[in-house]
């Protein structure tokens, strides 16, 4: 059993010596522990600062000063490094040390024992109490939403605190650049992978947030991905309501018209039926676009499983 613990790192010289003070070195069940720094840009110490505490691999998913390509890329980097040394789970943390390392190998035993492909530590966030009220009523309402449109029990949906099994990382496919752990829950309900949940406690604050700017930026690139994931995989429902919305408008406009018709009043209420049939003209356009973008997620989950042949060599 190799398992390999990545930590996506911008400028982490002061933090990762942190992340590394109750990290395990030997996990029973475990043959070999292995540590990888995926470097998104750094310009400090990060590189230098890893090899001493024993980091073994190091990716760069962007060269210092250039475009930075964010957390989605920089996880993808890390899981097909890791497929590629053979690792039979992938474990992600944070440099910023939010996350409790010490319970890496908590957050594994799922996986080891064959109950879950895919394991997330719950941050428990309606305890922390750095976050305000409103940031935990985003939290808790971000995670309905993504329970609702998985179907998957979700408690903390940006949780990073994860753990993947080798199927898990030959089937998910990142098409995020941004963020990475909505996307990947979508998908893993979508393509019958386990999840299971561990209970976890966060460490105190180290700095603030690189990848978040303020609260509304999370807000519409997290929910964005969420309708964006949904579409793809549910394209046929998701064109279908929006063609039904347009039905329905459409029937209540012709509708209207056709009262107004019946007791003689027709005049004035022309555009009643003239935008009714827009509706009509969109709904239709719509469902015929539901139908290609279905036939289209067939040729998807065609290629998908070429991929997970050829990240399984």
């Amino acid at each position: 059993m190799k398992v390999i613990v990545q930590i996506p790192c911008l400028n982490e010289e002061e933090t990762l010596p942190l992340v590394f003070e109750k990290m395990p070195r030997k996990i029973k069940g475990v043959d070999k522990l292995e540590f990888q720094i995926i470097d998104d840009g750094c310009t400090d110490n990060t590189v230098s600062i890893a090899k001493k505490l024993g980091v073994k691999h190091f990716l760069v998913s962007s060269a210092p000063g250039k475009n930075r390509r964010w957390l989605g890329r920089a996880f993808k980097t890390g899981l097909d490094n890791a497929l590629k040394e053979g690792a039979d789970i992938l474990v992600n943390t944070d440099g910023d040390n939010q996350y409790p390392s010490e319970m890496i190998p908590e957050l594994i035993q799922p996986i080891i024992d064959g109950r879950a492909d895919i394991v997330i530590g719950d941050r428990q966030t309606q305890n922390i109490d750095e976050f305000s009220a409103f940031k935990k009523f985003l939290q808790k309402f971000g995670s309905f939403i993504t329970k609702k449109m998985s179907g998957a029990d979700v408690p903390d949906a940006v949780s990073g605190f994860r753990a993947y099994s080798a199927k898990a990382m030959r089937k998910i496919n990142i098409i995020t650049n941004y963020t990475y752990t909505v996307d990947t829950i979508m998908q893993a309900e979508k393509k019958g992978l386990d999840i299971e949940w561990v209970k976890i406690h966060v460490n105190k604050k180290t700095r603030e947030s690189r990848l978040i700017k303020n609260i509304w930026t999370k807000v519409r690139k997290s929910g964005g991905t969420i309708i964006r994931m949904y579409t793809v995989y549910q394209p046929f429902r998701t064109f279908s309501i929006m063609s039904a919305v347009f039905l329905i408008i459409g029937a209540v406009l012709i509708g209207r018209y056709g009262y107004f018709y019946f007791i003689g009043k027709s005049e004035g209420h022309v555009q009643s039926i003239i935008v009714g049939g827009v509706s009509f003209v969109i709904s239709v356009q719509l469902f015929a676009l539901g139908i290609l973008a279905d036939l289209m997620a067939v040729n998807r989950r065609l290629t998908e499983d070429v991929l997970e042949r050829i990240k399984g060599k």
